[in-house]
């Protein structure tokens, strides 16, 4: 009897349960926490405003840099999530969306090129693009031990491929993906929507990651 049909399907039931549950905890992430500490943040900057003691002004200044940085963290946090922008105007625009809270947070710069007109791709695909992206980039804040990264969409008539590139420090494929489940998980993630994942690195000379995902 062959069990990989019952697998993939148990898998992806699992993901799908699994990002709907992340969905609401963004969702209260962003209308709650997020929604306080702006307001908090608005009510510290007048209170600075109003104090004439010059100790007392620098420690309300130094609150409110605390209380902006803790806002960015939370949008961040949200947007790495479910990020809000993928339902409404498409992976593209989640891709911007994220790269700049990421940049912002990490001090990494991302190149984005987008070639050839963005198809119209199920929720499901979407978010598993948007997921299997953002652990690459975070992979590459976390270990690659450089300030730029690339990231190449090409939409053709009949696939999605994207490249993301780093010029890191590389690692040793086979090793990484035993010790960092990301890595496996991104690969299967593309197999369960019928796409691909291919990750080839080398010791000081980068990472580059290939995925490919067919377009009906």
């Amino acid at each position: 009897m062959n069990t990989q049909p019952l697998k993939n399907n148990l898998s992806s039931y699992i993901i799908q349960t699994h990002e709907e549950e992340i969905k609401r905890i963004a969702m209260e992430l962003h209308e709650g926490v997020g929604q306080s500490l702006s307001s908090l943040f608005s009510g510290m900057q007048l209170i600075e405003s109003a104090i004439e003691q010059p100790a007392m002004k620098s420690y309300a200044g130094d609150m409110n840099q605390l209380l902006e940085k803790a806002i960015q963290e939370i949008r961040l946090l949200a947007v790495e999530l479910h990020p809000p922008t993928l339902t409404t105007l498409g992976l593209i625009s989640a891709i911007k969306s994220y790269i700049k809270l990421y940049t912002s947070t990490y001090g990494l710069e991302v190149e984005l090129e987008n070639h050839g007109i963005e198809s119209e791709i199920s929720d499901r695909e979407s978010i598993t693009l948007f997921r299997v992206c953002q652990e690459a980039l975070v992979n590459i804040a976390r270990y690659a031990d450089t300030t730029k990264a690339c990231m190449i969409f090409t939409w053709e008539k009949s696939r999605l491929l994207i490249l993301i590139k780093d010029s890191g420090k590389g690692f040793e494929v086979e090793a990484a993906m035993n010790k960092l489940s990301g890595l496996a998980a991104m690969c299967e993630r593309m197999l369960l929507i019928g796409g691909n994942c291919t990750i080839v690195s080398k010791i000081d000379d980068g990472t580059s990651i290939e995925i490919s995902l067919p377009l009906y």
